[in-house]
């Protein structure tokens, strides 16, 4: 049996794999496209380097200039430059001595004296070198608006006036359209014609090239047409349906060149090599137009098919390692799932670590700065985590949803002549509402147990008009309650519980602590009690349940979201006895107890409690059956308050078993228990790093606002990763609510907006549980008043305040940037996307201040009671 599943398994992964790489295939497959010729008309010439920028007055020397052009010379007799200052002025002089021909560049910008040191060297060095053929005055300088027509034909008249060889200025094709009188004052029409900036796809381009070249002839039949850029960049964002990419560079110029040189046309190929400094003007795109990278590499094949990702190879072989790694470690203990779990996993574990080599690849394309730098590696960080969360998440999912047979079921014990040892039951209090309490007196009284006691400790409540009818009723149920009140009580929770252990009846064997607002069933300790008859077990644990979750909108989405916990995760976890002791519903043995006691240094006492108890090797035993039912918060920040606490709590217990958890010293914790913890508390670790990355979305979109000219939307690769998470976690919500938790699809939803809700909240709290020890303990309020809209919307005024911020950097985007653009339209949805659990938020605290169906509006303290 085990060699035909192994067999299975290796039949399954074999097929998944096969798939994607199939997959990388399809993607990679050869494209077609004429040769690149001997000779093409000519190179846009930029000598920059790594670390040099005109903007900072670092040139190349004369050694680095003369490599590029006897390199181009190969190519080409003919080359385009733009400026002619600091060592630019000596291309001219250079490229004699490689019998280059050199179109020399002006630039024209608003600066009127560097304008006037340009045009007197630009004078000087065409009446003075043999190879200038022509000259051009300003690039672009109309189309950014840095110059009024006017005063450019001004320059173009004055520099044709003075040297002998023809000169033009260069625009964009239609800049030439809308100022047609500047035809009149060149020599020739130099015009850029570059598809890409105008969303044209790489198929229609060298077709949308040739018919701007027929308009201009049209327009200007007498003179010369010189295509003075034609282009394609290969990295950066989509423009519509253009591409940045360097397959679809290859296949365009390729053809282009092809092309032009068969119809006659004069052009030339912006550009030579790569720019990175002109991504501060052009935005990220502008560093990739060349056609050698900067190291002076081609960065396609000149002959010979046309592959998108040349190694694409080794980067499938990458994929298939890291989902083979991925998978070994999630099926480590996996015996029990299903083969459609197995192939789930396999599946999830492709998708995964194909998007990490897929991402890591894209990433090392780009050119590289500091700042680049540090956010690679903050996004590579991401990205990993993002991948581990996917993993776990996945993990839970194939084991609620796709195994055989629960490995360590605990079923309510029903025999008669089971193990009842007697059982001490400690009821903590503070500030309850007596009558609620009473009534949880009242289930305590109607046990069907033989031997047991109720303890209940009543900690630092001030008003006597809270605590004393409590005692008076517990006198009242006889000897079997006891009541102490105790002020002042350090330690929260876990102090009072430790205050009452002395007090403890010795011959009580077993303790269970319930919540003041517990109403137990009559056969709770007689159907889970007899699990301490095997002596492994320590904690016998039962759910936490409630009797409130139809009284309104707000508690159904709350009861909703609660039943996950306890009908998912704990089920799996009780699989490797590594189940999260919640302070409610639980049983300890004494002996234990007496060992271990409840922690002072944590707000959440239980659960650290259950995590010592396996550290010394003990086991505990999960029923998924509810025996008790209590009350949930009233209001939304009371909801956010008690979730506030369990995620701080749980960075805590991480901080504060750090060695055992992670290397597993001191400990007597199996590997499965530490997965469990570790990976149970990621999803919420996940949460808190999301902040950085909507602060992070934010700060860009505002520069995106600010400057759209020069800032371009994120890469999708930053987005990509944590949308995906979003996306998976709801889905598996909506998915596992109905399969395992057995509720509709309504309460499925229900479910998610009040998860998502808690977004915020559980992020503030692993961050403050990151830098800080201890905050105060806060408790849970219940039986508390509804209250007004008003009083509502400031319970979540940070997640409105945020929510707002997204929109309004969706909105601001949308007008500022080109709408058109894929990816502002991505970047925006992005955004949108982002702000759904700050609007989740919104609506439960909206849900939370409407009254309750039960209630009266003249005297609502009446129909509570």
């Amino acid at each position: 049996m085990p060699t035909r599943k192994f067999g299975l398994n290796l039949v399954v992964f074999v097929a998944i794999a096969a798939l994607f790489t199939g997959i990388w295939a399809l993607y990679n497959r050869p494209v077609t496209a004429p040769d690149w010729p001997e000779q093409i008309s000519g190179f846009s010439f930029s000598p920059f380097r790594a670390g040099q920028d005109p903007q900072r007055n670092i040139y190349p020397s004369d050694e680095q200039i003369r490599a590029d052009l006897e390199l181009l010379s190969k190519q080409t007799d003919s080359i385009r430059t733009y400026s002619v200052d600091g060592k630019l002025a000596d291309i001219p002089r250079i490229a004699e001595e490689f019998g280059l021909r050199v179109t020399l560049g002006i630039w024209i910008s608003p600066d009127e004296e560097r304008n006037e040191r340009e045009i007197v060297k630009a004078i000087e060095i065409a009446n003075n070198s043999r190879s200038v053929v022509r000259v051009v005055v300003g690039n672009e300088a109309l189309f950014r608006r840095e110059i009024t027509p006017e005063h450019l034909i001004e320059y173009i008249d004055r520099v044709r006036a003075a040297v002998k060889v023809p000169v033009t200025t260069s625009e964009q094709w239609h800049i030439w359209q809308e100022y047609p009188q500047l035809a009149k004052h060149t020599d020739l029409v130099a015009a850029h014609v570059l598809p890409y900036w105008e969303f044209v796809p790489m198929e229609d381009s060298t077709e949308f090239v040739l018919e701007r070249a027929k308009d201009l002839k049209k327009l200007f039949p007498k003179k010369p047409l010189l295509l003075s850029e034609v282009g394609w960049p290969s990295n950066g964002r989509m423009r519509g349906g253009a591409d940045a990419s360097q397959a679809d560079q290859a296949i365009y110029l390729r053809t282009l060149v092809n092309t032009l040189n068969a119809k006659g046309y004069n052009y030339f190929v912006i550009e030579a090599f790569d720019q990175p400094w002109k991504a501060s003007d052009e935005g990220s795109v502008g560093a990739y137009w060349g056609v050698y990278n900067l190291d002076r590499q081609p960065k396609f094949a000149f002959e010979g098919p046309i592959v998108a990702i040349p190694q694409w190879r080794m980067l499938a072989v990458g994929s298939v390692v890291l989902a083979l790694l991925a998978l070994a470690l999630m099926l480590i203990d996996g015996s029990s799932l299903r083969q459609r779990g197995r192939t789930f996993l396999t599946f999830v574990a492709f998708v995964g670590g194909s998007a990490l080599v897929w991402i890591a690849y894209d990433y090392s394309q780009q050119y590289s700065t500091w700042f680049s730098l540090t956010v690679g590696c903050l996004l590579g960080i991401g990205a990993l985590g993002v991948f581990i969360v996917l993993l776990t998440e996945a993990h839970e999912l194939a084991e609620t949803a796709w195994t055989r047979t629960r490995r360590r079921p605990f079923l309510p014990v029903l025999t008669d002549t089971a193990y009842r040892p007697k059982v001490s039951i400690h009821v903590p209090c503070y500030n309850e509402p007596p009558e609620m309490v009473k009534q949880t007196l009242d289930a305590l009284a109607a046990l069907d147990y033989p031997d047991y006691e109720v303890i209940i400790i009543d900690n630092n409540t001030k008003d006597p008009a809270v605590w004393e009818p409590v005692q008076a009723y517990c006198e009242q149920l006889g000897e079997r309650f006891r009541f102490f009140h105790v002020a002042p009580i350090e330690g929260f929770k876990g102090g009072a519980l430790n205050y009452i252990l002395p007090h403890t009846s010795p011959d009580a064997e077993v303790i269970a602590v319930i919540d003041s607002d517990y109403c137990v069933n009559p056969n709770w300790l007689k159907h889970m009690v007899p699990h301490f008859a095997n002596p492994d077990i320590a904690v016998v644990q039962s759910p936490q349940d409630y009797r409130d979750g139809n009284e309104s909108t707000f508690k159904k989405l709350c009861y909703a979201e609660y039943k996950g916990f306890f009908h998912i995760g704990m089920v799996t976890r009780n699989d490797r006895d590594a189940i999260i002791q919640h302070g409610t519903m639980t049983m300890i043995r004494r002996t234990v107890m007496d060992e271990l006691k409840w922690a002072d240094w944590t707000i959440c006492e239980d659960a650290e409690l259950g995590l010592r108890v396996f550290e010394k090797g003990y086991s505990a035993a999960y029923a998924h059956d509810s025996f008790g039912q209590g009350l949930m918060p009233d209001t939304f920040i009371d909801y956010k308050k008690q979730r506030f606490r369990w995620a701080y709590g749980a960075i805590q217990i991480m901080k504060g078993h750090a060695r055992s958890l992670f290397r597993g010293q001191g400990s007597e914790l199996t590997r499965g228990q530490r997965y469990h913890f570790i990976a149970g508390w990621l999803p919420w670790i996940a949460d808190g790093l999301n902040i950085f990355f909507t602060i992070g979305a934010l700060l860009w979109s505002s520069a995106m606002i600010i400057v759209p000219n020069r800032v371009d939307p994120p890469l999708l690769i930053f987005a990509i990763p944590p949308l995906t998470l979003f996306f998976f976690k709801f889905g598996k919500i909506m998915f596992l609510y109905q399969r395992a938790v057995g509720v509709d699809l309504k309460r499925s939803f229900q479910a998610a907006v009040a998860g998502l809700a808690l977004s915020h909240t559980i992020a503030k709290a692993v961050l403050y549980g990151a830098f800080t020890k201890t905050i105060p303990f806060f408790r849970t309020p219940k039986m508390a008043s509804n209250h007004g809209i008003a009083v509502a919307l400031a319970e979540a005024r940070e997640e409105v305040f945020v929510m707002l911020l997204l929109w309004g950097a969706a909105i601001g985007i949308s007008f500022a940037q080109d709408i058109h653009n894929a990816d502002v339209q991505f970047w925006v949805a992005a955004l949108l996307v982002q702000s759904l659990p700050y609007l989740a938020a919104l609506i439960m605290a909206l849900l939370s201040s409407l009254p309750k169906p039960s209630e009266a509006p003249a005297d609502e303290a009446v129909a509570q009671a």
